[in-house]
């Protein structure tokens, strides 16, 4: 790992220095390309926590008596900070994850500046105050916030943080993922170039059962902002519950995209296949007329064609699809598709091996399953974080209704159609909620009034 100060990752960020850890617990960080080491960084503990959020809650009085300005202004320092470190955010995110480094250089790092860069304008145009009657409405910052962010998305999810957080007056603490935590500390070291004052941002790398856990729980921190898996999600708001901080979070949901059958086929699914592996796509089962291919059998065609074609290999080589970002993460996608092949049909399912190499990497080819009758099966409600992609059939659109809304937690809803008004009409539909099972998310809210029918 060149692209961050070495010595940074075995230290944390606390009250605008990097410190030694009071733990002695370290994690190795692997490329999972290579299936090898490249860091290895310092686990915290209670007392490296309590440090950080003590910070925090010292700098927070000066920090949120700041104008908008002076904020808009740092906002701005930021900013040029970031650009300078693009290219070193790209590689580490793409070392560290796995993901190609055209999507780390096009996606990844610029998801941060963009978060930076919209958050600075909404600052700008911010009114702190309002008459509403006789009352006068004031907004002000919340207190300590504490953060923690996923891998898969690490630099989006954690601007999308940290920056909103600055622009308000709030002081934070931030626990990256530790699976992808060098991003992270180059996230940090901008940071700091810039000017950030002493505690308002602060760093400390563990895992969840430990400091995330000590981070919900903390009495000092005033929100809490999750974003990952719905199981921990439970466990932060747990944690969180007897000191009645606020949270906010944004949980693993496996979207449902409804494909209505008035779309083409071909131009849909092969968009689909390429853009939104972490969905459930709903597709007509019906035979329009005799003798033709029905609606389903013509998807899964298309979809084989995609996967097949779909380039895997080494994140550097100009690949669609770099390796999966753990052992961990690949056993379980490996163990989701096996699930799968017991119980429906499967399509070419392979694990490609790359020639002339002594280790294979963590590779997989993307996939394809088509659902039988277990509509309610691990493989069609999980988000498998991998390429693999399940269809199920519909006969009505009732049913394809009950079979989108048939999730614990909705994150999205997706509609495709060539007729706007049937895909507004359909998108209404999944915002209903239908029997004490089903819950819905403001993202997933926002995403489904949001629409642009495929023409």
């Amino acid at each position: 790992w060149q692209t961050g100060r070495m010595d940074n990752a075995q230290k944390f960020y606390i009250n605008g220095a990097w410190v030694a850890p009071q733990s002695s617990e370290t994690l190795d960080v692997i490329n999972p390309a290579t299936e090898e080491a490249i860091a290895t960084i310092a686990l915290g503990n209670q007392a490296d926590l309590d440090s950080a959020v003590a910070a925090a809650k010292a700098a927070f009085p000066s920090f949120a008596s700041t104008t908008p300005e002076e904020r808009s202004e740092l906002l701005g320092k930021i900013i040029e900070v970031y650009k300078t470190r693009m290219g070193d955010l790209a590689k580490t995110v793409s070392q560290e994850m796995g993901a190609p480094m055209g999507l780390a250089s096009a996606a990844q790092a610029p998801s941060g500046l963009g978060h930076l860069m919209a958050t600075k304008k909404a600052l700008d145009e911010m009114e702190w105050q309002e008459e509403l009657g006789s009352t006068t409405v004031v907004y002000e910052p919340i207190g300590v916030c504490g953060f923690i962010t996923p891998w898969n998305w690490p630099l989006n999810q954690i601007v999308a943080k940290v920056a909103p957080a600055i622009a308000a007056g709030c002081t934070m603490v931030l626990k990256p993922s530790e699976v992808a935590p060098l991003n992270a500390l180059i996230f940090a070291e901008i940071l700091d170039e810039a000017g950030v004052p002493a505690g308002v941002f602060n760093l400390v790398n563990g895992d969840g059962p430990t400091v995330g856990a000590a981070l919900s729980a903390h009495p000092d921190v005033d929100m809490m902002s999750f974003t990952g898996s719905t199981r921990a999600g439970v466990l932060v708001a747990e944690a969180a519950a007897p000191t009645v901080k606020r949270v906010a979070q944004e949980l693993g949901g496996k979207s449902a995209n409804v494909i209505l059958d008035d779309v083409n086929v071909a131009e849909v699914v092969g968009r689909d296949m390429f853009g939104m592996h972490e969905q459930r796509p709903v597709v007509q089962r019906r035979q329009p007329d005799a003798g033709a291919s029905s609606m389903m059998e013509e998807a899964m065609a298309v979809a084989a064609g995609v996967a097949n074609s779909i380039p895997v290999g080494q994140p550097d080589a100009g690949v669609a699809i770099g390796p999966v970002v753990s052992e961990l993460q690949y056993n379980k996608i490996q163990a989701l598709i096996q699930k799968g092949i017991d119980e429906v049909q499967p399509y070419g399912l392979k694990r490609p091996r790359q020639a002339g190499r002594t280790r294979d990497g963590l590779f997989r080819q993307a996939n394809r399953l088509r659902e039988r009758h277990q509509r309610h099966d691990d493989h069609l409600h999980a988000k498998i974080f991998g390429p693999v992609i399940t269809m199920l059939g519909y006969d009505t659109e009732d049913e394809a209704v009950e079979i989108a809304n048939d999730t614990v937690y909705g994150l999205s809803g997706y509609v495709s159609a060539a007729d706007q008004n049937r895909a507004i009409a359909m998108a209404r539909r999944l915002l209903h909620r239908h029997g004490a099972h089903q819950r819905r998310s403001s993202r997933q809210q926002r995403s489904v009034r949001w629409l642009q029918a495929v023409r």
